[in-house]
């Protein structure tokens, strides 16, 4: 009858995991000067989750929090408020919160060594210079945790690469985004939903 809960003894208490609850943590800066920039599209995606869900975000420790239940799943959406080389305290404290295991754990994120549009899926994976994976490696003592890269492209030029991934969308890539965020919220709730084989063999790919 509980098979689907699972105990992990310590020497104090059993701590309860719920392998039916996920963490998703969109990466991105808090403040104006950040908002509709490239960097931001992990709290772009979450947004479009949330809107999707119709749930309100709350201001709380270390993160913007909302819930959403999803095909019998319950995903806590978190956009952590430590701006993104701090992103690691806020998605280990949210993981001990809610007691859920770092295989329930998907972070989702820019990525400019991907095409503009470009999902891919992975469950561990070295850090590709962000400096948010990064912290999140050392914050949790490992890179085995799903990661959901969204391309953001690489057109600029040498030395530019800072003022390109802080930099507001372009008129063409305004276009495109909706459809890029709303096929990265489908990619999210896929995960949580089948797992991630499935979700990489249908949303790995350039989807505009």
């Amino acid at each position: 009858m509980w098979s689907w809960i699972k105990k992990l003894f310590s020497s104090e208490e059993a701590i309860v995991i719920d392998p039916m609850k996920y963490l998703i943590a969109g990466l991105g800066n808090i403040g104006p000067d950040y908002a509709g920039t490239r960097h931001n599209i992990g709290f772009e995606v979450l947004d479009t989750l949330a809107q999707k869900f119709s749930a309100s975000w709350n201001l709380d420790n270390l993160a913007g929090v909302t819930e959403i239940k999803h095909k019998g799943r319950t995903l806590i959406l978190i956009k952590p408020t430590t701006y993104m080389n701090r992103s690691g305290k806020a998605v280990n404290y949210w993981m001990q919160k809610h007691k859920i295991e770092k295989e329930n754990v998907l972070v989702v994120l820019d990525d400019l060594n991907l095409d503009f549009g470009t999902l891919r899926l992975k469950t561990k994976g070295s850090d590709g210079g962000h400096n948010g994976l990064k912290d999140i490696d050392l914050s949790l003592g490992g890179n085995d945790y799903a990661r959901l890269r969204i391309g953001i492209g690489s057109e600029f030029r040498k030395g530019q690469q800072v003022d390109f991934v802080l930099g507001k969308w372009d008129k063409a890539e305004l276009k495109d985004l909706p459809f890029i965020l709303e096929s990265s919220a489908d990619a999210v709730l896929s995960y949580a939903s089948v797992g991630p084989k499935f979700t990489m063999e249908k949303f790995n790919k350039k989807v505009i």
